[in-house]
């Protein structure tokens, strides 16, 4: 039973630091996947016709 408890206190410690870990290392994926040549803008026409 203490090997058990052992094992369950061992894994419940790992986890928390995995998560704090993670959370230090990732980030949002809007500041990951950004790219300088990216046109956010009015292009005037979209797919289906004009806008407005």
């Amino acid at each position: 039973m203490k090997a058990f408890l052992a094992a369950l206190l061992f894994a419940a410690i790992v986890a928390v630091g995995v998560s704090i870990l993670l959370d230090a290392i990732q980030e949002p994926s809007y500041v990951a996947f950004t790219t300088g040549g990216a046109r956010v803008g009015n292009p005037g026409h979209n797919l289906v016709g004009p806008n407005g």
